[in-house]
């Protein structure tokens, strides 16, 4: 009997149970795939939520998109995104791997290495819970995938996107440029070459990065995020007026200091030519003098635009008070006598040039004044005492005049020089303007023999020039070189209340107005 209860009557009862177990088969199977579908699932936002999110060690086994060398950190979509997916694709690979390992070892243990119940109900309940695990292991992977493949479209749209807009900030910005009269970039004071765009310091006072080109782009659309987590506007027209960077030009043999207003407004160059001795420095100081005593009468606003022009400008304002002489430039490449002129949308950044007059009869020397190929407006210094026709005419009668201040070079000669140089560099002389400055006219007041008939007046001053001084062919030299030629008599002086002569102001009024 007990033969037939083991061999035939169990094994039967066995095969009835099996039949009937095949019925709940497919739930069973559906249930736990369903559990690893989820379980995955779940892993994968614990994964997505680690690397986009936490970003704890164990979520970055990828090195950040950040080499050692960069000055600033990049965009999200301009690398970092791209290095997150990867992230992504690793961590979820590894966490699809591990979660499905693990389901199986499970299985393993509880129903064929350590089964808690009789081997013939654990053994078919693990096959079909192994039957689960691959149909919910394969259903999760496609799924997956696609979730994956969702975040890289979206990644690859926005990635595109922000490239899209960096182009556009940059068009709008040189625009602006174009529209400010710089389209070749702004001029740096130093060097007098064009700067397309200035390297930046990072405006932290402990750390002084500098940032080549803060333009939108890799490091930044709007603002630029710098090594040490400052943030920079990536644009002129982002920064502020009581916020401006400090730019330096970016020539390797420069890297100068260039004004803060750089970018911000349309530039004016405006070249001081003339010999030696011929005045220019002090007209140059006249030129500023007479444009902040315009400003204490309500006129345009005026701001010297760097610490060395506030500082030059000082000095020579005290020169002025005094009536004394400036000394003599030196021969050095001379920095950009800068201000600010105008206010609100009027602004301009005019840039004066004052040169050393030996610069003008050496070509060698002229060569390096490149900023005079920006200029459109240009200012000839003739010292009438340089020419010998005004000794001849000196009267013999009242004080004599010390020639001891009278330039050494002749006008005609510098002026000869001076516009073969520009033409070289290619500048058009016939749409530029010429103003012909008279200088020291105030070491000749009293001398009336000495000076024009109506010394205000520019087609007296020209008749002055050509019958009395013999300067016939220079005039008509500039009459031909040049689109348009004006004479101003000028005295760089200023009286008793600290003001400067008239004469000044009406020269400044047709350089900068014109």
């Amino acid at each position: 009997m007990d033969d037939i209860l083991t061999f035939i009557i169990g094994p039967a009862i066995y095969l009835v149970f099996l039949a009937g177990y095949l019925f709940v088969t497919p739930v069973i199977v559906g249930l736990r795939a369903a559990a690893l579908v989820s379980e995955l699932l779940f892993r994968y936002g614990q994964v997505l939520d680690g690397v986009l999110r936490r970003r704890t060690p164990e979520f970055t086994t990828i090195p950040r998109h950040r080499p050692a060398d960069e000055l600033a950190h990049r965009n999200y979509f301009f690398g970092p995104a791209t290095r997150d997916l990867r992230e992504l694709l690793v961590q979820g690979r590894q966490s699809y791997v591990r979660t499905v390992t693990d389901a199986g070892r499970r299985v393993r243990t509880r129903h064929f290495t350590a089964p808690t119940v009789h081997r013939a109900i654990s053994i078919p309940y693990g096959v079909t819970l192994y039957v689960g695990l691959a149909v919910g292991a394969a259903l999760a992977a496609p799924l997956l995938a696609l979730l994956l493949g969702a975040q890289a479209l979206v990644v690859a749209l926005l990635a595109g996107g922000a490239r899209l807009l960096a182009l556009v900030l940059r068009g709008i910005d040189r625009t602006v440029m174009i529209l400010r009269g710089l389209p070749r970039g702004m001029l740096c004071p130093s060097c007098f070459e064009r700067v397309p765009y200035p390297a930046y310091d990072c405006p932290r006072e402990r750390c002084r990065r500098r940032h080549a080109d803060i333009r939108p782009g890799t490091f930044g659309l709007f603002r630029r995020r710098c090594a040490c987590d400052q943030r920079i506007p990536t644009l002129l027209m982002l920064m502020s007026k009581d916020a401006r960077l400090s730019g330096h030009c970016v020539h390797e043999a420069c890297g100068k200091p260039m004004n803060q207003d750089a970018g911000h407004m349309p530039e004016v160059i405006l070249p001081l030519i003339g010999g030696r001795a011929a005045g220019k420095t002090q007209l140059m100081a006249a030129m500023v003098k007479s444009l902040e005593d315009a400003a204490a009468d309500g006129g345009a606003e005026i701001r010297l635009a760097d610490r060395e022009s506030r500082d030059a400008q000082e000095v020579l304002n005290e020169v002025l008070e005094i009536q004394g002489h400036t000394r003599p430039t030196q021969k050095a490449l001379p920095r950009a006598h800068s201000f600010v002129l105008g206010g609100g949308r009027g602004q301009r950044l005019v840039h004066v040039f004052d040169t050393a007059g030996e610069r003008f009869v050496n070509r060698e020397e002229t060569d390096a004044l490149r900023y005079i190929r920006e200029a459109r407006t240009f200012v000839f210094v003739l010292d009438p005492m340089a020419v010998d026709a005004f000794w001849t005419r000196l009267d013999a009668e009242g004080p004599k005049v010390d020639r001891t201040l009278a330039s050494t070079v002749d006008p005609e000669d510098v002026f000869a020089r001076s516009v073969q140089t520009v033409r070289t560099m290619g500048t058009r002389l016939d749409r530029s303007r010429l103003a012909v400055a008279v200088s020291k006219r105030d070491l000749l007041s009293g001398r009336s023999a000495l000076l024009p008939d109506q010394p205000d007046d520019t087609a007296s001053v020209r008749k002055w020039l050509s019958e009395r001084l013999g300067l016939r062919n220079l005039v008509e030299t500039m009459d031909l070189e040049f689109g348009e030629v004006r004479f101003f008599c000028t005295a760089a002086v200023a009286d008793g209340k600290n003001r400067v002569d008239p004469s000044v102001t009406t020269f400044v009024d047709w350089c900068l107005n014109g």
